[in-house]
């Protein structure tokens, strides 16, 4: 027995609606062509759909069995064609992107919220973590875009990279602030707090600190820039920090000033080489592009 869809769909039709008149106007269809759909179907299953009630069909028992069985498929298909039409109008899709720390806390939200206007029905799915487990959630398949810190540590990644130039934050009301611009030779003896020596920014300051001459006094080690800033805000030492924390903290206690010589970080936005793109992730890469291109002192952005 070959039962086709198209019957099904209409026999449903007739069960929620209670008339065929209701079937034909929910499926687009006319009365005669419902008709004919459910003639077939009892002709293929050899026995009889409906009785006639007062002018409306009610269902036999074999009927309510075979509703059962074939709600979850027709209900299940209304909803695969209402999610196709909703992308096809981009309402609907799901946006997965992670990023790392500095971005996650301000610049990251503000993007996605805008994007999300007019999209009610998106599912959005943001993470921010390390670089190293971006790349690798990138490459998974578990997010489809990342932002996170050089180097990379994977083939099967397209990457856009760019550059930020840093900034030195300091406590507010420091005597630090009668300076438009800071270098070692003027931090000599005020505290630092800092990334783990491995990051590229302690590595970098310590650099300059060496080749002018100047000892390095770090009283704070800590793991994130925006923990960062936070020791900074209680008075604790100076730091070294990224534009996305510093633009979008709204606290105040810091301010910020321009650091010689400069430090500039290395970031990319990552997807995976092996997987396209849905049109989501295609509208938000090109949206995101557009957004970093201000902060990109270098790069191909």
């Amino acid at each position: 027995m070959h039962l086709r869809f198209r019957q099904l769909q209409a026999f449903h039709a007739v069960i929620e609606t209670g008339t065929v008149t209701g079937a034909a106007s929910l499926l687009g269809v006319s009365q005669p062509a419902v008709s004919n759909l459910l003639y077939q179907l009892e002709r293929q299953t050899r026995f009889k759909l409906f009785e006639r009630d007062k002018g409306r069909l009610r269902a036999t028992p074999e009927a309510n069995l075979l509703f059962r069985e074939i709600d979850t498929v027709v209900r299940g298909f209304d909803h695969v064609t209402q999610a196709v039409i909703d992308l096809q109008n981009k309402q609907a899709g799901q946006l997965q992107v992670a990023s790392q720390h500095s971005m996650s806390f301000g610049f990251m939200p503000r993007l996605i919220a805008a994007f999300a206007e007019g999209r009610p029905d998106m599912s959005i799915s943001f993470q921010s973590q390390y670089s190293s487990k971006i790349q690798e959630w990138v490459i998974s398949g578990l997010f489809e875009i990342g932002i996170c810190e050089t180097p990379l540590l994977h083939d099967g990644l397209d990457a856009r990279l760019f550059k930020v130039e840093t900034r030195i934050a300091i406590p507010e009301g420091s005597e630090l602030t009668k300076h438009e611009v800071l270098t070692p030779e003027l931090l000599e003896g005020v505290p630092f707090v800092v990334m783990g020596p491995d990051h590229l920014t302690h590595r970098r300051t310590r650099e300059a600190f060496q080749q002018a001459g100047v000892p390095w006094k770090i009283r704070v080690h800590a793991q994130l820039f925006k923990n960062l800033l936070s020791f900074v805000k209680e008075g604790m030492g100076c730091a070294i920090l990224d534009p996305f924390v510093l633009d979008f903290d709204r606290g105040g206690g810091f301010e910020t000033r321009l650091f010689q010589p400069t430090i500039e970080m290395e970031l990319c936005v990552i997807t995976s080489r092996n997987r396209p793109l849905s049109s989501i992730g295609t509208e938000f890469l090109e949206l995101l592009l557009q957004e970093l291109e201000p902060y990109a002192s270098e790069g191909c952005i």
